[in-house]
């Protein structure tokens, strides 16, 4: 089918009762494009959710219009996805749903349009209300496609490619295609099927001819041969394209009824405890990164240019996996991971029938599932980039055996629509066996009641939020080596999160077991990743987080604790935004812990220093399992001229030592026996800090810091692509010689024209003040984000602040 862009010419309000309307107007409607996140821009409340980042719920209502075609017969809209409990209305009659925020889903309008040439109305609503344990969105936040076609066509998802059969010679390519036929009388049509090399070169074809029942439909398979094929990896990412045309008896050469293609990959996987994944031949280790949906400053608007952004920057950090978490990844990131080459596992729940938050999706799981799996995979069947499924996260059945009966239905559900991937479930051990925790936490408080001894309130996170080692006791017990037996026996690999304490284990209770690091403590990478390098059978590690995300605010926070704050806490108070657990923040800058891991995994050979910010209390750091030091690399702290700061340098080698102006400050071992770093105390003054590697003996790699000085002036740096309808604008206070000076936090007013629109525009700051709609932000370790939707058109962007010589690009 035709397949285009309807994202232009909606409006959007709040719901309104249409009662309320009787005899007056109704709210107004405003016009937006979509993607659009109907929350981001509203007031967050104090009093609110910190799980939402303190944005409150609601429902909404968005409205579009558009002409019944003449020369089609077959009109169907295509959602990417609507958070969430979506009603699809046209002319004022229901149409469809989906409940599931997350799931792409179609809408058939045929059956309901008004006759050829005149204009109809589509409506949709959607709401969003403590059913998450994130910042979701809300809205119609991923695009929306308008299909149309004639009676006998090729329906959303109906062209499948699949490569069962790759080796040095060459390759079987299966080209599946459904033909849909919607008219009255049996039709009978040839489909003709190109396979196009990475270059645009014809290097396979064929043809199949198919007839069709009235109102049924039918899958014609072909098996292409290519020969000595450009493969697809993590280094190599090459792209061939099937092309396909319907054409009906009689059509003239050149004429089809329907035409359909799809960007495919060719590779091999092949898993087992022996030799772990291997892609080609080749054994990969997954270092992987779990990201939520949300785009940061863009909230869960998803753009297409944004996705890519994301993907290119985790790549750049090191990573060459990507974990979605917990729900299914947008079909523009998946795009992405398969044109820079990288590894996805693609989820699906975080919740099945066990309920986590007040109006989760646990609702609708039972009723719901099945569509909901066909539609991820659907959606991920022709991207080479996805080797993995995950079939939930943290789901507390997982430890009892109706839910290991449940998760063996999801396994082969997945198997049944795809068998070409592997299967997996992010287990976590001590959820999976909660009441029995509970029930031994309250006879070690001596309580009779069990139930007395966890707080109502107390979410999944807080019972999490403990020593890793006691995570980790528990989820090696024997208790959960049986409960969780069956839950773990229907994958392909064990997903575990937080449960590196059953890697060597499992060798030996479970031979034939595969395991992978699902979800792991950030500040355990050196320890996990060691696991994942010494096991053959532990395919790669996934951190929370790679990229910080809104909502579950500063459960990666340093917390400074004082007579005031005399406990840690799991959630941070308002204005937190963010949960600041992310190697890369919410604005895609990398943060201490990215250029740690990159050392880790051994992709950076130079040292790296970050400073711990100074403070003028004398509070106690807690830092929780997902907490960082509360660092940065900058050597510019006015007003603490003369204190002891603390230096930590990063580095795989033996020693480093530290200088200051030139001058050395000591030597320190690091390297893996140290957890690669080495700590020292400095006092502070402006100049050059030069952290200087020293491998068997000799002088090796070095970095340097130096102190802003001097005048500052804004700077301006524009990230823009053709691929892209976003232009992302790197807003930065330097000193001549291009130091950012981290020490200021002006605030900088963004002002564009022409035919520009500034989508978003704030910091990385997790807790600001300014809501995220302002067009004003204050600088955070002397750097913002703009956003800017560049439309069909050209214009101007200034950036201004007080006492500042104003910025003015052209785009």
């Amino acid at each position: 089918m035709k397949r285009i862009p309807f994202t232009d010419g909606w409006q959007f309000r709040e719901k309104v009762n249409p009662f309320a309307e009787i005899g007056g107007p109704g709210a107004p409607y405003e016009p937006v494009v979509i993607p659009h996140d109907a929350s981001i821009g509203r007031p967050r409340d104090p009093r609110g959710e910190p799980a939402a980042a303190y944005f409150s719920g609601g429902a909404y209502q968005y409205r579009a219009s558009f002409p019944t075609p003449a020369d089609a017969s077959q009109v169907v809209f295509e959602f990417e996805g609507v958070y969430r409990d979506a009603m699809v209305y046209i002319n004022g009659d229901f149409a469809g749903q989906r409940p599931n925020g997350y799931a792409a889903f179609t809408v058939d309008a045929g059956p309901l349009l008004r006759p050829a040439g005149e204009t109809n109305e589509i409506l949709v609503e959607a709401r969003a209300h403590r059913d998450s344990r994130w910042y979701t969105g809300a809205g119609i936040y991923r695009p929306v496609w308008l299909l149309t076609g004639s009676d006998v066509h090729i329906p959303s998802g109906g062209l499948r490619v699949s490569t069962p059969d790759v080796d040095a010679l060459g390759a079987i390519v299966e080209v599946a295609v459904t033909v849909q036929n919607a008219s009255s009388r049996v039709s009978t049509v040839d489909v003709e099927v190109t396979v196009e090399s990475p270059s645009g070169d014809r290097i396979a074809g064929g043809i199949a001819r198919v007839t069709t029942r009235p109102g049924a439909r039918a899958i014609a398979r072909q098996r292409l041969y290519v020969a000595e094929p450009a493969l697809w990896s993590e280094t190599a990412p090459a792209l061939h394209t099937a092309r396909v045309r319907l054409v009906g008896e009689g059509e003239r050469e050149g004429d089809s009824i329907d035409e359909a293609d799809a960007v495919f990959g060719i590779r091999r996987l092949q898993l087992d405890p022996v030799n772990g994944l291997r892609v080609n031949g080749e054994v990969v280790k997954l270092r992987g990164a779990c990201v939520h949906h949300d785009n940061g400053l863009l909230g869960a608007a998803t753009f297409a240019g944004a996705e890519e952004r994301r993907v290119r920057l985790l790549k750049n950090a090191g990573f060459n996996a990507i974990r979605s978490s917990h729900n299914p990844l947008s079909s523009a990131m998946l795009d992405a991971c398969d044109r820079l080459g990288m590894f996805v596992m693609d989820e699906t729940f975080d919740v099945w029938t066990s309920a986590k938050s007040d109006f989760d999706y646990s609702l609708h799981f039972p009723e719901w599932w099945q569509r909901d799996i066909e539609s991820m995979v659907t959606k991920d069947v022709n991207h080479p980039s996805v080797i993995l499924y995950s079939i939930g996260n943290e789901i507390p059945e997982t430890g009892s055996p109706v839910g290991g009966m449940l998760g063996r239905e999801l396994a082969e559900r997945v198997r049944e629509l795809d068998p070409t991937r592997f299967v997996t479930n992010a287990v976590n051990g001590m959820l999976a066996v909660i009441d029995d925790v509970k029930r031994m936490a309250a006879e070690r408080a001596g309580s009779a009641d069990a139930g007395a001894t966890a707080e109502e309130g107390a979410g999944i996170n807080t019972l999490m939020a403990g020593p890793g080692d006691f995570m980790n006791l528990i989820g090696a017990s024997p208790l959960v080596t049986e409960k969780t037996a069956e839950s773990f026996g229907v994958l392909d690999v064990a997903g575990m999160n937080y449960l590196d304490a059953r890697y060597e284990s499992d060798r030996e209770l479970f031979p034939n077991r595969v395991i992978v690091g699902t979800e792991t403590f950030p500040t355990r990478i050196d320890h996990n990743w060691a696991l994942v390098r010494e096991n053959a059978h532990v395919i790669g590690d996934f951190t929370w987080t790679g990229w910080d995300y809104l909502g579950e605010v500063g459960i990666g926070r340093a917390q400074y604790l004082d007579a005031e704050h005399p406990a840690p806490s799991i959630a941070a108070p308002y204005p937190w935004i963010a949960a600041w657990c992310g190697d890369l923040d919410i604005t895609g800058h990398r943060r201490p812990a990215s250029y740690y891991r990159e050392i880790v995994f051994g992709l950076r050979a130079e040292p790296y220093i970050a400073v711990v910010r100074p403070r003028d209390d004398d509070a106690v750091l807690y830092a929780g399992p997902w907490t960082w030091s509360d660092s940065i690399s900058s050597w510019s702290w006015a007003g603490h001229e003369g204190e002891l700061v603390t230096v930590e340098v990063y580095s795989d080698a033996d020693e480093v030592e530290l200088l200051l102006g030139g001058l050395s400050l000591g030597r320190a071992p690091a390297g893996p026996d140290h957890r690669f770093r080495a700590e020292f105390a400095v006092e502070y003054r402006p100049g050059e800090l030069t952290a200087q590697a020293w491998r068997a003996g000799a002088k090796a790699e070095t970095s340097t810091v130096r102190s802003a000085a001097g005048p500052a002036r804004l700077s301006v740096t524009v990230e823009q692509s053709e691929r892209s309808e976003l232009a992302f604008l790197a807003v930065e206070l330097v000193d001549a010689s291009g130091t950012v000076v981290t020490d200021r936090a002006p605030a900088v007013t963004v002002d564009v024209d022409g035919s520009l629109a500034l989508q978003a525009f704030g910091s990385a700051d997790p807790m600001p003040t300014r809501p995220l709609g302002s067009t004003t932000q204050h600088l955070f370790d002397g750097r913002a984000l703009a956003i800017v939707r560049t439309g069909n058109g050209d214009g101007t962007v200034t950036v201004t602040a007080p006492d500042y010589e104003p910025v003015t690009v052209r785009l």
